[in-house]
């Protein structure tokens, strides 16, 4: 697994673990002894501009500059805030790709 896809992986685990910290802390405080249904079936949350941007940074800075801006424009956009966050996922896991 390359650093970057594992850099990603733990920035989701990270963020579902705080989103289990949240819904304990709501259960404690409510008292209520089990956790919510919707919980279970949360969907996945989208990487925020920010964090699309920081990956990509990393990437270009790392000699992947050519590449980077290529992925940029197969997603039909001149810049990165030109593509839609819905395929921020999608994105990711191209750049992901990259060697």
């Amino acid at each position: 697994m390359s650093r970057m896809k594992l850099a990603l992986e733990v920035v989701s685990n990270l963020r579902n673990l705080a989103d289990s910290i949240e819904d304990l802390v709501e259960a404690v405080e409510t008292n209520t002894p089990e956790p919510k249904i919707e919980q279970a079936t949360k969907e996945e949350k989208l990487p925020t501009l920010e964090e699309v941007r920081h990956y990509l940074a990393m990437l270009s800075q790392s000699g992947k500059q050519a590449e980077v801006k290529a992925l940029i424009t197969r997603y039909g956009a001149r810049k990165l805030s030109d593509i839609p966050q819905e395929k921020y996922l999608e994105l990711l896991k191209d750049a992901g790709e990259i060697q």
